[in-house]
């Protein structure tokens, strides 16, 4: 028989979810009017999904394209071999473990469990390992997607922030290994550091030293890379679409104010400041740590926890009214790669793992990365520039 979860049809959780969203809906509606709140709640998910996520979209089938391209022809292979060596030291994982970061830097989280199925990528890992390849991954995942986006939104300013993404992606370096190394102490106390991952060897392809190419000649390996990344991307931006209307939505009506002289209209982006006033209320811990230079910048990150793609779409509307800097950019970048939804996927990539036990503890390790992720990104920010 198939295990389900079963719970009673009336319990505790189901007044509380009553108690709650009255409790969300009637705190929005008695300040901005029911009418006006439904308003808003449409309007902006409608803007979000024109402005946003089509351009997300664009994003991702270019840099999919571009991907397929790097790994059908080698590339990729040759930046895995130049970076093997760099792994054990940082990371304490097997050089093929590179593969882990390159594969969801160019997609997105779960890219890695695909990797963790195949026995030749496992024959180089001890099985207290594999449970930090979820860690690994999700610090890197939707890297190029999240550092075209932050560099793109310099058409808005004028200013140039692709030195502030690049400090992101450093930030993510230090963040990850943070991430690791806490998750591999608790894997040590609950595999040991014998053990392999794979009892017997198989005899698949030596990942480290061969490829496989798809078949026929090279222009039609290159057409078919292309258009298959491409695929990718259009199924990724499909997938944030949820993500981007519910999350962002919500968070925007949380973040910004009333409209124009105070007054609601249910115009688009009018919300109540609650996340604001919560940064206030925590700046002198946000602006030592991160930065931030306005309350409202609160928001990415905490976006970030349940979607990138939506914490991504907050960015232009926080350039547009010049409540974020080139500072606040690579911040950001930081904690929205190393973040990146991971409250949404750890669980399913733990689960996928058959590491579910200890689900919570990658869970911890990746917040503690994270954190560090955003305070590195600031202070060599700040070195190089001030």
């Amino acid at each position: 028989m198939e295990n389900r979860n079963i719970k009673k049809a009336i319990s505790f959780e189901g007044f509380f979810c009553i108690a709650l969203t009255l409790t969300f809906f009637y705190t929005l509606s008695s300040k901005m009017g029911l009418v006006n709140m439904f308003n808003t709640l449409m309007n902006t998910g409608h803007q979000l999904l024109l402005n946003v996520v089509f351009y997300i979209l664009a994003i991702a089938v270019i840099t999919g394209a571009v991907a397929g391209i790097l790994s059908e022809f080698g590339v990729i292979a040759i930046i895995n071999k130049l970076l093997s060596p760099l792994m054990k030291p940082l990371y304490d994982l097997p050089g093929a473990s590179t593969l882990g970061i390159l594969t969801t830097y160019l997609s997105d989280n779960p890219a890695i469990i695909t990797l963790s199925k195949d026995r030749g990528f496992l024959r180089y890992f001890k099985k207290y390992q594999v449970p930090a390849l979820t860690n690994l991954g999700t610090a890197f995942g939707m890297g190029l997607i999240v550092t075209t986006f932050m560099i793109g939104q310099s058409k808005i300013t004028g200013e140039n922030f692709i030195s502030a993404a690049l400090i992101g992606n450093v930030g993510v370096l230090i963040g990850s290994v943070i991430s690791v190394r806490i998750m591999l102490h608790f894997t040590k106390k609950e595999f040991g550091t014998e053990a392999a991952a794979l009892e017997d060897i198989s005899n698949n392809h030596d990942v480290m030293n061969y490829r496989e190419i798809r078949e026929g000649t090279t222009a039609e390996r290159l057409l078919s890379s292309m258009l298959e990344g491409g695929k990718s991307g259009v199924d990724m931006g499909m997938a944030i679409i949820p993500g981007v209307l519910i999350i962002c939505t919500l968070v925007l009506m949380l973040t910004n104010g009333p409209g124009t002289g105070g007054i609601y209209t249910g115009a688009a982006y009018e919300g109540v400041p609650l996340l604001p006033w919560v940064g206030e209320k925590i700046s002198f811990i946000l602006k030592p740590l991160f930065g931030f230079t306005n309350p409202e910048a609160i928001a990415f990150p905490i976006t970030s926890l349940g979607a990138v793609g939506a914490a991504i779409s907050l960015v232009p509307t926080f350039l547009e009214k010049g409540l974020i800097t080139a500072n606040d950019i690579a911040v950001f970048t930081a904690m929205g790669m190393c973040w990146s939804g991971y409250l949404s996927t750890h669980v399913a990539m733990m689960d996928a793992l058959g590491c579910r036990k200890i689900t919570g503890k990658a869970i911890f390790s990746h917040t503690i990365g994270g954190l560090f992720a955003g305070i590195s990104a600031h202070f060599i920010y700040m070195l190089l520039f001030n």
